[in-house]
Protein backbone atom coordinates (compact mmCIF):
# COMPACT_ATOMS: atom_id res chain seq x y z
CA UNK A 1 0.00 0.00 0.00
CA UNK A 2 1.37 3.47 -0.85
CA UNK A 3 1.69 6.01 2.16
CA UNK A 4 2.03 8.95 0.10
CA UNK A 5 2.19 9.65 -3.60
CA UNK A 6 5.10 11.53 -5.35
CA UNK A 7 5.68 14.04 -2.56
CA UNK A 8 2.30 15.74 -2.36
CA UNK A 9 1.84 16.09 1.38
CA UNK A 10 4.74 13.87 2.53
CA UNK A 11 5.73 13.99 6.30
CA UNK A 12 6.37 11.73 8.99
CA UNK A 13 7.54 9.37 6.36
CA UNK A 14 9.46 7.01 8.48
CA UNK A 15 6.85 6.65 11.65
CA UNK A 16 3.84 6.43 9.60
CA UNK A 17 5.72 3.22 7.04
CA UNK A 18 6.40 1.62 10.20
CA UNK A 19 3.07 2.25 11.64
CA UNK A 20 1.45 1.11 8.67
CA UNK A 21 3.95 -1.69 8.62
CA UNK A 22 3.04 -2.49 12.22
CA UNK A 23 -0.40 -2.67 11.08
CA UNK A 24 -0.60 -4.95 8.64
CA UNK A 25 2.27 -7.18 8.40
CA UNK A 26 0.90 -8.79 5.48
CA UNK A 27 0.83 -6.15 3.15
CA UNK A 28 4.17 -4.52 1.04
CA UNK A 29 4.53 -0.96 1.74
CA UNK A 30 5.70 1.77 -0.30
CA UNK A 31 6.66 4.82 1.39
CA UNK A 32 6.56 6.86 -1.40
CA UNK A 33 5.61 6.09 -4.49
CA UNK A 34 8.00 8.25 -6.76
CA UNK A 35 8.49 10.47 -3.77
CA UNK A 36 11.16 11.28 -1.51
CA UNK A 37 12.72 7.89 -0.81
CA UNK A 38 13.65 6.72 2.86
CA UNK A 39 15.13 3.29 3.68
CA UNK A 40 11.92 1.75 5.04
CA UNK A 41 9.15 -0.34 3.77
CA UNK A 42 9.37 -2.75 1.02
CA UNK A 43 9.84 -0.80 -2.28
CA UNK A 44 11.18 1.81 -3.77
CA UNK A 45 9.16 3.22 -6.52
CA UNK A 46 10.44 5.28 -9.78
CA UNK A 47 8.04 7.69 -11.61
CA UNK A 48 9.84 7.86 -15.13
CA UNK A 49 8.26 9.95 -18.13
CA UNK A 50 7.77 8.70 -20.89
CA UNK A 51 10.09 5.93 -21.36
CA UNK A 52 10.79 2.52 -18.53
CA UNK A 53 12.94 3.01 -16.21
CA UNK A 54 13.78 1.03 -12.73
CA UNK A 55 15.98 2.15 -9.54
CA UNK A 56 19.13 1.74 -9.54
CA UNK A 57 19.73 -2.28 -8.26
CA UNK A 58 22.77 -1.69 -7.10
CA UNK A 59 21.60 0.74 -4.42
CA UNK A 60 18.12 -1.11 -3.98
CA UNK A 61 18.02 -4.56 -5.12
CA UNK A 62 18.95 -6.30 -2.22
CA UNK A 63 16.63 -5.06 0.24
CA UNK A 64 13.44 -3.22 -2.05
CA UNK A 65 11.34 -4.41 -4.56
CA UNK A 66 12.25 -2.39 -7.53
CA UNK A 67 8.94 -0.35 -9.08
CA UNK A 68 8.42 1.82 -11.78
CA UNK A 69 5.63 2.98 -10.22
CA UNK A 70 4.44 5.59 -13.38
CA UNK A 71 5.68 5.84 -16.91
CA UNK A 72 4.42 6.15 -20.15
CA UNK A 73 1.27 9.14 -20.77
CA UNK A 74 0.97 8.85 -24.52
CA UNK A 75 -1.03 10.95 -25.83
CA UNK A 76 -3.60 10.56 -28.36
CA UNK A 77 -6.71 13.27 -28.14
CA UNK A 78 -9.95 11.24 -30.36
CA UNK A 79 -11.86 13.60 -31.96
CA UNK A 80 -15.47 13.71 -30.58
CA UNK A 81 -13.98 11.29 -27.25
CA UNK A 82 -12.26 14.80 -25.35
CA UNK A 83 -12.99 16.77 -22.61
CA UNK A 84 -12.49 20.04 -24.39
CA UNK A 85 -11.24 20.51 -28.23
CA UNK A 86 -7.75 21.88 -27.74
CA UNK A 87 -4.67 21.62 -25.07
CA UNK A 88 -5.16 18.13 -25.12
CA UNK A 89 -1.58 16.64 -23.89
CA UNK A 90 0.16 13.73 -23.60
CA UNK A 91 4.04 13.51 -22.50
CA UNK A 92 4.75 12.24 -25.58
CA UNK A 93 1.46 13.10 -28.03
CA UNK A 94 0.67 11.19 -31.45
CA UNK A 95 -1.76 11.58 -34.11
CA UNK A 96 -3.04 8.12 -34.69
CA UNK A 97 -3.54 4.76 -32.45
CA UNK A 98 -0.85 2.85 -34.87
CA UNK A 99 1.68 5.19 -33.85
CA UNK A 100 0.83 5.07 -30.87
CA UNK A 101 0.84 1.30 -30.30
CA UNK A 102 4.27 1.49 -32.03
CA UNK A 103 5.34 3.40 -28.89
CA UNK A 104 3.89 1.23 -26.26
CA UNK A 105 5.03 -1.89 -27.82
CA UNK A 106 8.43 -0.16 -27.60
CA UNK A 107 7.96 0.60 -23.57
CA UNK A 108 6.99 -3.24 -23.11
CA UNK A 109 9.88 -4.09 -24.95
CA UNK A 110 12.04 -2.13 -22.26
CA UNK A 111 10.41 -3.56 -19.53
CA UNK A 112 11.16 -6.73 -20.67
CA UNK A 113 15.07 -5.86 -20.66
CA UNK A 114 14.43 -4.01 -17.19
CA UNK A 115 12.79 -7.58 -15.55
CA UNK A 116 16.15 -9.64 -15.25
CA UNK A 117 17.50 -6.23 -14.16
CA UNK A 118 15.60 -6.41 -10.68
CA UNK A 119 12.38 -4.51 -11.97
CA UNK A 120 9.55 -5.97 -10.27
CA UNK A 121 6.37 -4.11 -11.62
CA UNK A 122 5.62 -1.62 -14.37
CA UNK A 123 2.48 0.81 -14.25
CA UNK A 124 1.39 2.36 -16.97
CA UNK A 125 -0.46 6.35 -17.01
CA UNK A 126 -3.42 5.87 -17.70
CA UNK A 127 -5.77 3.97 -17.89
CA UNK A 128 -7.99 6.69 -19.12
CA UNK A 129 -7.96 10.00 -20.52
CA UNK A 130 -8.71 12.46 -17.81
CA UNK A 131 -9.93 15.81 -18.35
CA UNK A 132 -7.37 17.12 -20.69
CA UNK A 133 -4.61 14.71 -20.65
CA UNK A 134 -4.92 12.23 -23.52
CA UNK A 135 -2.76 10.04 -22.56
CA UNK A 136 -5.12 7.30 -21.24
CA UNK A 137 -5.43 3.52 -23.17
CA UNK A 138 -9.00 4.44 -23.86
CA UNK A 139 -10.88 7.74 -23.99
CA UNK A 140 -12.35 10.32 -21.64
CA UNK A 141 -15.68 8.97 -22.51
CA UNK A 142 -15.06 5.47 -22.37
CA UNK A 143 -15.74 4.91 -25.60
CA UNK A 144 -12.92 4.71 -27.53
CA UNK A 145 -10.43 2.01 -26.56
CA UNK A 146 -6.97 3.18 -28.43
CA UNK A 147 -5.83 -0.24 -29.03
CA UNK A 148 -7.27 -3.66 -28.99
CA UNK A 149 -7.13 -5.37 -25.61
CA UNK A 150 -5.87 -8.52 -28.00
CA UNK A 151 -2.75 -6.68 -28.75
CA UNK A 152 -2.02 -5.09 -25.22
CA UNK A 153 -2.47 -9.09 -24.47
CA UNK A 154 -0.24 -10.27 -26.76
CA UNK A 155 2.47 -7.66 -25.36
CA UNK A 156 1.51 -8.37 -21.89
CA UNK A 157 2.08 -12.15 -21.99
CA UNK A 158 5.30 -11.41 -22.93
CA UNK A 159 6.42 -10.36 -20.00
CA UNK A 160 5.66 -12.83 -17.93
CA UNK A 161 7.58 -15.30 -19.73
CA UNK A 162 10.80 -13.93 -18.78
CA UNK A 163 12.92 -16.63 -16.85
CA UNK A 164 14.15 -14.12 -13.99
CA UNK A 165 17.15 -15.77 -11.83
CA UNK A 166 17.09 -14.97 -8.29
CA UNK A 167 20.27 -14.20 -6.69
CA UNK A 168 20.62 -15.98 -2.95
Amino acid sequence: MDTFQRSLGQFKTVEIAKWTKEKDPSRLVNTASGGNFYPVGDIIDLHNYPHPAMPNPDYFGKDYALVLGEFGGLGLPIDGHVWQQKNNWGYQSFKNKTDLFNKYAQFTKRLAELIPLGLSAGVYTQTTDVEVETNGLMTYDRKDIKFSEAQMKALHDKLYQINVQVKQ
